[in-house]
């Protein structure tokens, strides 16, 4: 699932104007700055001097989370003060057609954020990361899944999924207590129709709503039942199964029971921030959303009920990650020099990150600050649970979501047996892979297994 969405709708700033390469003129004459050496595995000395303590800027393009973007350059900064870092606020509708045309020339921007949906489109200008992978490997959780040729130009800064978000005081309204948090998809059900609220015939609350969520909930949900989503051969793809027709049956009954309807409300994330829908699948970027948009929503999440009591699933979902920044390789040889050192900084800087972490509403890849109490107590990072027990397919291509949501508007709303729509989406999405190049990354999952 990509957070694109979500992130644009993050807080925007206006764009700062770019500078020369000499920066503010500032000099640092003081290596030995008497500061402690950082990091777990890969370690960060801040007792150097960058570009020879001369004067030298950075752009760094970001299309959101500004804040913290500038938090980590401010921090950087405070160190190496003749190192000069303007933050460039491009949103996200232009910034995937500015970012490639910016890097094909020497004056783009020397640091840039990354996300994997556009791999593709930018991983031919970026230059490897200058850090040792058994290091990173060991410091960042599936870093490997991100190896071309024995190097990594970007990796998770977090890990996002999904989860189960409910509202509080319909919970408290239908009589419902902590302990009644479902752990089955049965038990899921029965809650569902004990938070549904009708006013005769018409349905004036829904239980569970997953109107425009039905990619997300059908790539993921079938992991449970140990469908991979791809072959052996990681490129064959695996739709038209058992599995995937088992998810769809399970999410029509809900609607049959009348926990929700096809008809009801807008979409299940803006239904349930305007107080329609107890109940909601999401990632975690919604967490933020609901602060921000529909902060008078009192909200809990637990993690997606499982097939079978008191059994650990197969997978409990997909996860995606948030990606760690590019370094531009057409960038002069000592802005380059100067970013991998930024670098270097930005992924032991756990003070920064964990605050950018918690604003994507993502898991911290960075295994330090795994078990940080602000970590465990945010309620969407704390519903996963056991995070390696997630599955990362890899960057999947966008033919994906696209035919898993039409397959299930087809069904909703055209009313085409479900059968048939699942075989439709199967061939659709194997004519589209049809030549290309896109090998899963699923066989790297700990836990991995292969399915027909």
């Amino acid at each position: 699932m990509r957070c694109r969405w979500a992130l644009a709708a993050l807080l925007l700033l206006t764009a700062c104007s770019g500078k020369s390469s000499a920066g503010g003129g500032v000099k640092d004459t003081k290596a030995d700055k008497g500061l402690p050496i950082v990091g777990a595995n890969l370690k960060y000395n801040p007792n150097t001097l960058v570009n020879g303590g001369k004067p030298i800027h950075l752009d760094w393009w970001a299309w959101a989370n500004i804040p913290q973007v500038q938090a980590i350059a401010k921090a950087y900064q405070k160190v190496h003060p003749n190192v000069d870092i303007t933050i460039v606020n491009q949103p996200w509708a232009d910034y995937w057609t500015k970012l490639p045309l910016a890097l094909q020339g020497a004056k783009g921007p020397a640091i840039f954020n990354v996300h994997n949906s556009q791999h593709d489109n930018i991983i031919n200008y970026m230059a490897p990361y200058d850090i040792p992978l058994d290091q990173l490997d060991a410091d960042y959780t599936g870093a490997k899944a991100h190896v071309i040729d024995g190097k990594v130009y970007y990796v998770d800064l977090g890990l996002m999924s999904g989860a189960i978000y409910y509202n509080k005081d319909m919970w408290a309204a239908a009589g419902l207590t902590d302990a009644d948090i479902p752990a089955t998809w049965d038990d899921f059900r029965a809650v569902a129709k004990k938070l549904t609220v009708r006013n005769g015939s018409k349905l004036k609350q829904a239980g569970f709503n997953f109107n425009s969520s039905f990619s997300a909930l059908q790539a993921g949900m079938a992991y449970q039942l140990g469908q991979n989503m791809f072959a052996a051969d990681g490129k064959t793809p695996t739709v038209d199964n058992a599995a995937n027709m088992q998810v769809i049956q399970r999410f029509l009954q809900l609607y049959t029971d009348g926990s929700g309807s096809k008809d009801f409300g807008t979409e299940a994330t803006t239904s349930f921030g305007q107080g329609q829908t107890a109940m909601i699948y999401a990632w975690g970027w919604y967490e933020g959303n609901l602060r921000s948009q529909f902060p008078k929503i009192k909200f809990g999440v637990f993690r997606t009920p499982v097939p079978t009591a008191g059994a650990t699933p197969y997978a409990f979902d997909r996860y995606n990650g948030e990606s760690t920044l590019g370094i531009n390789k057409n960038a002069p040889a000592e802005q380059q020099k100067a970013a991998q050192d930024f670098l270097k900084f930005y992924l032991t800087d756990s003070a920064d990150m964990k605050p950018l972490n918690l604003s994507l509403g993502v898991f911290p890849a960075y295994k330090p600050l795994a078990d940080d109490a602000d970590i465990k107590a945010d309620p969407a990072l704390q519903a996963y649970g056991d995070i390696s027990r997630y599955i990362w397919p890899g960057t999947i291509p966008s033919t994906f979501e696209d035919n898993y949501t039409k397959m299930w508007q087809d069904i909703l709303y055209n009313k085409v047996d479900p059968a048939k729509a699942l075989a439709a989406a199967q061939q659709k999405i194997a004519t589209d892979l049809s030549g290309k190049n896109f090998i899963s990354a699923e066989h790297l999952y700990t836990a991995y297994a292969p399915s027909s």
